[in-house]
């Protein structure tokens, strides 16, 4: 169990009373006079988000009112740990089971810190778990974010392809899974091409991350993560301020070892496989250029339109890939767009489907993980901006509208029509704290998608 989550409380621990606005002067009339002069001298409204600490007899800090909203969410006490004193709290609530995990989870995303460059700068509360909570998803879920977090917030420098690929078999090991790593040249030898052209211009070699896991007989579940650990734009090079955040375009490659962490944990009767392709997109002479024409895994020929756009083509090699072996369900995760934070902003991850019955199983394990995404559609009128005139695809189409659709459009050419497939266009970061979320590398959508995985197949 995280350090921020205890199963039983301790002699010193202070409980926490959530109050909605309605709610407060009704306590205030049984309160204590001394506790009811202090907390109105304060001026507590028990406004969502606030709080006050309210002295006991001795002196000593007695008990936490907390503002919550009309509706408990994963949110409600997420800005207390970075406020409150060290120590140990409890909830002096009757919250119900999801509302009681959901707490333990919004507490323990609050008390993350990224600590490998510089010491932690605060000791945080400890929770104990809410009666009701699932202790062991509320930990799966917190770790698991984590994982994406800190992979993230890691710099290329110590989070190239191979620093990512070695995460991964630490990962596989943890859990008993197989991890398999083809690099540089073998690339090549084993038909990825297009991994190996997208990296081939960097110091650190590119590489392709395979793990499986779970018993033959399951159903298989493939996820596909986008591993560009860094990305200059290639010879189509990006301004400065683009690139300042590129340490953050593997999101995706994080997003598919972190879900797979959590079904790994939960030891969900699955058969699972994880493919991560893992490159940097730099500058050399020998980087691959626009208009040039490269082959992929599929027999495919495309023409490069942008360098900048080498997400989809380190991907369309891992999804025909995942596609031979014909999948239950595969999921891909990519901070693939710009055209897609244009059309829903930073926090709300783009999904495309080519399953109605997939797409809307996922909107509903979306809904009730309380963790959002928004559907696009893949729309086939735009298919035809991937022709090239001397290849069988190009991967970026002039006119710069849909980009989003199109990229997505482009890797459904990859995937067999019957193969249930959601690709998912996230941002994976923070870029201004809240309670839950300091800035930085973010988790999206793993939530949804354990509980989609979990729903579909916990009864095979």
């Amino acid at each position: 169990m995280l350090p921020c989550l205890l199963d039983a409380p301790r002699a010193d621990t202070v409980p926490v009373t959530p109050l909605r606005k309605a709610e407060l002067e009704g306590w205030l009339e049984t309160a204590p006079e001394a506790a009811r002069a202090w907390v109105r001298s304060t001026g507590f409204t028990a406004a969502p988000g606030s709080h006050a600490l309210v002295p006991g007899p001795d002196g000593r800090l007695g008990r936490v009112l907390a503002g919550v909203g009309d509706k408990l969410d994963l949110w409600s006490f997420a800005a207390l740990p970075g406020s409150l004193p060290a120590g140990s709290y409890r909830i002096d609530a009757d919250l119900g089971g999801k509302a009681a995990t959901a707490a333990a989870v919004g507490w323990a995303l609050a008390c993350y810190q990224f600590t490998r460059y510089k010491k932690p700068t605060k000791e945080f509360p400890a929770l104990v778990l809410p009666t009701g909570a699932d202790g062991a998803a509320a930990d799966r879920t917190a770790r698991s974010a984590y994982l994406v977090r800190d992979l993230v917030n890691t710099p290329c420098e110590d989070m190239g392809p191979p620093e990512l690929a070695a995460a991964a078999v630490k990962l596989a090991e943890e859990f008993g899974a197989r991890a398999t790593v083809i690099s540089g040249q073998d690339l090549l030898a084993q038909n990825y091409p297009m991994v190996h052209a997208v990296g081939r211009a960097a110091a650190k070699a590119p590489c392709l991350i395979d793990i499986r896991w779970g018993e033959a007989g399951h159903p298989l579940v493939t996820l596909v993560g986008k591993g560009v650990c860094f990305d200059t734009g290639g010879l189509d090079i990006k301004g400065s301020a683009n690139m300042l955040m590129m340490k953050k375009d593997m999101g995706g490659g994080a997003h598919a070892l972190a879900l797979a962490r959590m079904v790994m944990d939960a030891r969900l009767p699955v058969r699972l496989r994880v493919l991560v392709p893992a490159v940097e997109n730099a500058i050399s002479g020998n980087a691959f250029r626009p208009l040039d024409i490269l082959p992929t895994r599929k027999g495919l020929t495309v023409e490069i339109g942008n360098t900048d756009a080498e997400g989809r083509l380190i991907l369309c090699d891992a999804l025909a890939e995942a596609d031979t072996e014909k999948p239950a369900l595969l999921l891909d995760f990519a901070t693939l767009t710009g055209a897609a934070r244009v059309a829903l902003g930073v926090e709300l991850p783009a999904l495309f489907c080519n399953d109605e019955t997939l797409a809307a199983d996922i909107l509903a394990a979306s809904k009730d993980a309380d963790d959002p995404m928004w559907r696009l559609p893949l729309w086939q009128g735009y298919r035809p901006q991937l022709d090239s005139k001397i290849a069988d695809l190009n991967n970026a189409p002039s006119g710069g509208f849909a980009g989003a659709i199109t990229a997505a459009l482009f890797l459904e050419q990859f995937v067999s029509k019957d193969t249930p497939w959601a690709h998912v266009d996230l941002y994976s970061w923070n870029g201004s704290a809240k309670p839950g979320r300091p800035e930085g590398g973010e988790a999206m959508t793993l939530r949804a998608f354990f509980t989609l995985i979990e729903r579909r197949f916990a009864k095979a």
